[in-house]
């Protein structure tokens, strides 16, 4: 079975990733507008109404602005844990509630989703009640976790059983403790339920990295505190010390914030 990948938007400003087959796909967020998903997906020749879901990894605005629409509008399951449902609908963005869309998945439970089995499991962040999301198909094994403060043990379980990875690498330390932002923000971004620094993500993949894993994409990348070319090279330098070659042993990208990346088809 084909499956299809594209990351639609990654950052502050708006996360979005689409996974599907020849015949239809699902969302992974939606905190960035309805029209720039529908013309993301024409652009790479997938069509909207193939969209059968979304799964939600935590209520913050940057990653469900879109929710309403696409569940009370469009009649696209939304699935998340019941205690980020209640913050989805409580938060400020959500002028359209959530009400006759919302499905339910629960930590380290699989669901049956079509073709995929889908596994949320739980990542440290300041939302409420994040997760990250393990998807198999067809022998294909996806890990999507974008935004945490640590790497846990059960994170790292699950990129360990990954052959296609999608992690945070928001920002780098020397620019963050030099930048602009005030220091309640900068001990936000840094605590154990903020964001991964590219040096953490970095050296956590130099080693634990196994043989399956063969794509890598760097996620939301800070605009302030970050640059897709230093999130790149600080990742590939670890690498590169442990004799893992980007570019000829796996595939690296640092997604950038909002612009689409290519369209991915794994066979």
């Amino acid at each position: 079975m084909k499956l299809k990948f594209i990351c639609l938007a990654s950052g502050s400003s708006g996360n979005c990733f689409y996974l599907g087959t020849d015949n239809y796909g699902f969302l992974i967020d939606a905190g960035i507008p309805v029209r720039t998903i529908k013309a993301a997906l024409k652009e790479v020749g997938l069509d909207f109404e193939r969209i059968m879901g979304v799964f939600v990894t935590h209520d913050h605005a940057d990653h469900i602005k879109s929710l309403g629409t696409l569940g009370e509008k469009y009649n696209i399951p939304i699935y998340a844990t019941c205690a980020t449902h209640v913050g989805i609908n409580r938060n400020y963005c959500m002028t359209q509630k959530l009400v006759s869309c919302m499905r339910y998945v629960e930590k380290e439970e699989t669901l049956r989703f079509r073709d995929f089995d889908i596994t949320p499991f739980e990542v440290p962040h300041d939302g409420n009640d994040n997760v990250g999301y393990f998807i198999e198909c067809d022998g294909k094994r996806f890990c999507f976790i974008t935004d945490l403060g640590h790497i846990t043990d059960t994170v790292a379980s699950y990129i360990m059983r990954a052959q296609y990875l999608v992690i945070e690498s928001n920002y780098d330390e020397e620019m963050l403790a030099h930048g602009p932002y005030p220091q309640y923000l900068k001990d936000r971004i840094t605590g154990p339920n903020g964001h991964l620094s590219n040096k953490a993500t970095a050296k956590f993949l130099a080693a634990n990295l196994t043989e399956d894993l063969k794509y890598i994409w760097l996620c939301h990348l800070s605009r302030e505190n970050n640059h897709p070319e230093l999130a790149y090279k600080t990742v590939e330098w670890e690498l590169r010390g442990v004799g893992i070659i980007p570019g000829k042993d796996l595939y690296l990208s640092a997604l950038k914030r909002t612009t689409p990346s290519e369209l991915f088809e794994f066979e």
